[in-house]
């Protein structure tokens, strides 16, 4: 991802009928500055290297709408601003254990990558860092407490600063192997395509493929974590069909019967 800023001047062309046309003229240097270099990937002819990764991509439902209202240039930074500060600070205080003057002890691993993607964000753990399926979970865990402060704590903060901010964060969760591109700028994987799909599935807000996790052994048994989940099979689209899925219970119970048939038994 990159900006291509160029020096343009302007010409005026006159044809053999005498009519003139207007162009923009660039240096044959400015001109070839346009190539993949811009993306900002490095080398992208290097073989990539593999990474045992958890993708999770947030996104703001509703950002759209947001954005299509009266002069968006003058709120749009302001509140993109607040919600990176916010969502960055957020998920270090849910993976902080403790910390001294010099060192913060942290749940396995923060992650390792970050990718603004204009409504939302991606980010990659290493789950080489998590110290087993359980510390795995955590990560899901301590996500759904990100999800559920937006609405909590996010929007009461910002009362009073916006016209109809976006009501909901939606977050996708997927495990996986991920292949970096180029010199490790960027990465690509099913996983990353799973958790895209994930975050956008109707009334539903939280959910996570049920690929590399024992929803007993991984969520504490049926007295703990477990019970917030509800294990559906769903059709995703371009990816598979009846993909097995964990949703937030809650939400599940609480939609319609018609938009329930989606969701099928397991």
């Amino acid at each position: 991802m990159g900006v291509l800023k160029l020096k343009y001047k302007p010409v005026v062309t006159t044809d053999k009928g005498g009519e003139k046309s207007n162009f923009n003229s660039l240096s044959l240097a400015d001109f070839e500055r346009f190539n993949p270099s811009i993306l900002g990937l490095g080398d992208i002819s290097k073989d990539g290297s593999t990474v045992n990764a958890l993708a999770a991509i947030f996104d703001l439902e509703g950002f759209t709408s947001f954005c299509n209202q009266m002069e968006p240039h003058l709120v749009i930074p302001e509140f993109l601003s607040r919600f990176l500060d916010w969502i960055f600070g957020e998920i270090s205080k849910h993976f902080t254990e403790g910390r001294t003057e010099e060192l913060v002890r942290v749940w396995g691993s923060l992650p390792f990558f970050a990718k603004f993607m204009g409504d939302g964000i991606l980010f990659l753990w290493d789950t080489d860092y998590s110290v087993g399926l359980s510390g795995i979970s955590n990560i899901v865990a301590a996500l759904m407490f990100v999800r559920d402060s937006y609405v909590s704590e996010f929007l009461p903060s910002i009362k009073g600063k916006f016209v109809r901010p976006p009501e909901k964060l939606r977050c996708g969760i997927a495990r996986g192997q991920i292949i970096s591109i180029g010199n490790g700028n960027d990465f690509i994987g099913p996983c990353i395509n799973m958790a895209s799909r994930l975050q956008n599935i109707g009334e539903i807000s939280f959910a996570f493929s049920r690929r590399g996790f024992n929803p007993d052994a991984s969520f504490g048994g049926k007295g703990s974590w477990r019970k917030h989940f509800v294990l559906k099979r769903i059709d995703i689209r371009g990816l598979g069909e009846d993909e097995l899925i964990f949703v937030d219970r809650k939400e599940f119970e609480n939609l319609s019967s018609e938009s329930k048939e989606r969701f099928k038994e397991p």
